[in-house]
């Protein structure tokens, strides 16, 4: 099932974006709406799946999480068993907050977050030991230059 998304639409989304605990009718206001029909706009973007869920953003630096680490892993092998078994384990690592498949010279890359180096590096021992690793080279980012949880939701 399909869900044309109009401009209305992706008003709305962005506005959720920036902040999805605001009121319907604090929405409906920016977008020029009256709130019951904000709010069935907003439903039927749930409904269709656009909407995915709503989270929390949390600030690493007051949780104490000062170290951000983009982690490249490479694999013993490319089979379908290696790479799910890593996958599987990966996804228990709480420090690593993303996990893409990559295309190129590393399989995977990971950003992963630590406290202190001490705690990157028993972060690090646990990769390392995780099914089908043959390899890890880890970068540590100096600065968030941008930071963006969301979509764009504009047409180009």
């Amino acid at each position: 099932m399909s869900h044309s998304v109009d401009e209305i639409d992706r008003k709305i989304l962005e506005a959720l974006q920036i902040d999805s605990r605001q009121s319907i009718a604090d929405i409906a206001d920016s977008v020029g709406l009256s709130k019951s029909a904000c709010h069935r706009r907003v439903k039927l973007l749930e409904e269709h799946g656009i909407i995915d869920r709503y989270t929390a953003v949390l600030n690493a630096a007051a949780l104490g999480y000062s170290l951000t680490f983009v982690v490249d892993v490479t694999l013993r092998a490319q089979t379908d068993d290696v790479m799910t078994a890593f996958e599987n384990s990966v996804r228990r690592l709480p420090q690593v907050l993303e996990c893409q498949l990559m295309t190129g010279r590393d399989d995977y890359i990971l950003r992963v977050v630590a406290q202190s180096a001490e705690d990157y590096e028993a972060t690090h021992h646990r990769i390392a030991r995780l099914p089908g690793v043959e390899t890890i080279q880890s970068s540590l980012s100096l600065r968030t230059v941008k930071a963006w949880t969301g979509l764009p939701v504009r047409q180009p």
